[in-house]
Parts: C-alpha cells; structure tokens; sequence
C-alpha cells in the first residue's frame, strides 16, 4: 500500500509527487509520519471525551491552509518529531493502556496508508478501542474506501458552502463539492451512531461545524444541507469555540469572536431545523483553553 506514495494523490489535491524519494507536495509531507504530541484529550464531544479522555494522535502538516488553524504550530508550521510505523502502533497501545476511550487520529489524511499499517500491527498486539478519524474533511472517497474496516468513527469537518470562503480562508476551491461526497462515504460506511452503556461512541459519523464570525449565512447553508442529507444517520455538532489566531488577526472579517447575537442567531436556526441529533457548543469567554500545549 505504501507504494502508493510513488505518485501520491491520497487527497483531492492530487499532487502526484513521490513521497518515497522524499519530495513534497501541497501538505509537506514524506513518507515518514510525523506526530507533535499524543495525549489524553478531554475537550471533544461528550460521547468522545467521556470520563476517561479521547486518545489523540496529533499529526504534522496538513493539505488544508486554514489561516485561522487553532493548532497552525503544527498543522502550518509542521512542528512535531518524525516516527516509525511500529512506534505509532506502540502509541496506540500506550493510549489504550492510559484508559482512553479511543484512538483519536487528528488531521490524519496524509499519513492513511502508514496508519492502516499501524492498526493492523496494534490490533494484533491487543487493540480493541474503536477508531476515530478527525479530519478537517478534505478527503478524496476512494481513499475513505481504503480505510474500510480500520475505522469505527468518522469526525469531519464540513466548514465552507461558499467556494469563495474555501479559497479565502483554506486556500481550496471546491470544498463543499468534495467534503459533501466524502462524508456520504463515510455514512455509508460505518452506519447510524451506536453507543455503549457509557454513552460513548462506538461507530458512526459526527460532522463537526465551526461558526465563523461574519459568515452566519455560510453556516445556516451548512446546517440546512446537513438537515436535509445526513439528519438521523449522523450527529452533527456545532461549534461555537472560534478566536482569532494565525493569519486571521489580519481578517477584517474573522479577527474576532461570536458576538451573542450571532451565536443565538445560529442557535434559534439549529432549533427550527430540529435536527435529530447533536450538539451546539456553548459560547465562552476561554476559547484558547481547547488547544493542547504544543
């Protein structure tokens, strides 16, 4: 599967570089993994998080060039440290050993097919937790195929309905055309939500939606296709958590908070919808507080 890698087009942008002779493409990654921190993580959903804490893994680079990336550290700027394919299967065990509900994969995209090894290795060393994939949604279909059977949970993204916000914003054009299909892949996939006697989740998708300041009616887009496409096969949560971080200081737009009047906006439109099941963040005042220490 590795080979893969020769001609990498394992995200829609295709680049087709050879990533096992060391050339980069559009996310800046090699064939070697790169991860900044795995840790207990107790800011996800409830049904993530739970008592116990989610296992994240997160990793280095991303395909997506978001300027307003809470974890830009790592995501933009690519801190973190090189490891094995059998080290990051160790890790796996390391979390589930922490008593972590799960295996977290944070922006996993780019390393799919060393993961899919990792798992296979993990498992027969005595892996049982389920298997969450946290993305920022940016997937090609064929290769949320490919991950058929390694993965329990899907945890999207669906930021942008406008084309021209992707490109403003995360420097892509078609975003809501490829993350829509990407996420009807995974539903099919993994099927409605279960959950066990914790209320954690088993399997399913959870399709995250962070509410930019200035763009209420990108969201209210967002909240309706999700109403209309995915209400009852999926969770959907809302975030409200956004600050101004990275490059979006510089937005006269978005270098701001939610104010409360565009929170209870998306609120009230959330609850008209009644969509079936999910989540809406409350609006605080410590939003930084959801980002680990880097």
């Amino acid at each position: 599967m590795l080979e893969k890698l020769k001609k990498c087009e394992i995200c829609p942008f295709r680049c087709g570089v050879n990533r096992l002779d060391g050339k980069i493409g559009r996310c800046k990654c090699t064939d070697k993994i790169k991860i900044a921190l795995y840790s207990l993580h107790y800011y996800e959903e409830p049904c993530i998080s739970g008592r116990e804490g989610s296992g994240t893994v997160f990793f280095s680079n991303c395909n997506l060039k978001c300027i307003y990336c809470q974890n830009y550290k790592i995501s933009q700027e690519g801190k973190g440290y090189e490891t094995s394919i059998e080290e990051l299967a160790n890790i796996f065990l390391k979390q589930q050993e922490a008593g972590a509900n799960n295996i977290n994969l944070v922006t996993p995209t780019m390393y799919v097919y060393q993961i899919i090894e990792a798992i296979k290795i993990a498992k027969r060393k005595g892996l049982k937790l389920p298997i969450v994939y946290n993305t920022n949604g940016y997937e090609n279909v064929e290769t949320i195929k490919e991950l058929d059977g390694y993965i329990d949970i899907y945890l999207p993204d669906l930021k942008y309905f406008y084309d021209d916000l992707g490109i403003k914003y995360s420097g892509v054009n078609n975003y809501f055309q490829v993350t829509t299909k990407a996420i009807l892949e995974m539903i099919k996939q993994v099927g409605t939500p279960e959950f066990d006697e914790k209320g954690l989740i088993k399997k399913g998708t959870i399709i995250r939606h962070l509410v930019l300041p200035g763009h209420i009616q990108n969201s209210k887009h967002i909240l309706k296709w999700l109403k209309e496409n995915v209400d009852g096969k999926a969770y959907i949560s809302v975030m409200a958590q956004y600050f101004p971080t990275y490059k979006a200081k510089e937005d006269k737009y978005i270098n701001r908070k939610l104010t409360n009047k565009e929170y209870n906006e998306i609120e009230n439109y959330l609850y008209t919808l009644n969509i079936e099941n999910g989540y809406i963040q409350d609006l605080g005042k410590h939003e930084e507080e959801y980002v680990p220490k880097f």
